[in-house]
């Protein structure tokens, strides 16, 4: 299936490139996200009728990831989890404790945006969190899970 992308997506291209999809995934992923328009002679021209303001949209997105980049690059949180003796936890800290965490710094983040590619964190200490908040900008945050205080 051929379909015109309306926006860059990550591993598949740019605005405005025509690109051959799998049907399932141009029919039930990209174009009801609006992602993609199906690549017939009719869309092609809409297309090229609308290109620049396409283009103006996807600037103004990727200059809002840009500033939102920034702003999460200064955030650093600690969380406190029950943890064993050697030093890892007793559940563990994931993508939506993270989220979570940042929203109450101020900082607005989705779950979707937080990528932990070896699974969620176990153990104590600190890490290092990618944030994907667009196809070009990414942003990393700094957190620190320590053992939360027993009470007696």
């Amino acid at each position: 299936m051929e379909v015109i992308l309306l926006e860059k997506i990550h591993k598949l291209g740019n605005l405005g490139d025509q690109v051959r999809v799998k049907s399932g995934y141009g029919r039930n992923y990209l174009i009801p996200s609006g992602k993609a328009v199906s690549a017939t002679p009719e869309n092609v021209k809409k297309f090229e009728a609308r290109r620049a303001e396409l283009e103006q949209a996807q600037a103004e997105t990727l200059e809002k990831a840009r500033a939102r980049a920034e702003e999460i690059n200064k955030v650093s949180i600690t969380l406190a989890r029950k943890a064993g003796a050697e030093g890892k936890l007793f559940g563990s800290v994931g993508t939506v404790d993270i989220a979570e965490a940042v929203t109450q710094t101020g900082v607005k983040l989705a779950k979707h945006e937080i990528r932990l590619p070896h699974g969620p964190f176990r153990v104590l200490g600190e890490h290092e969190v990618a944030i994907h908040l667009h196809a070009d900008v990414d942003a990393k945050i700094r957190i620190n899970i320590v053992a939360e205080e027993e009470k007696t």
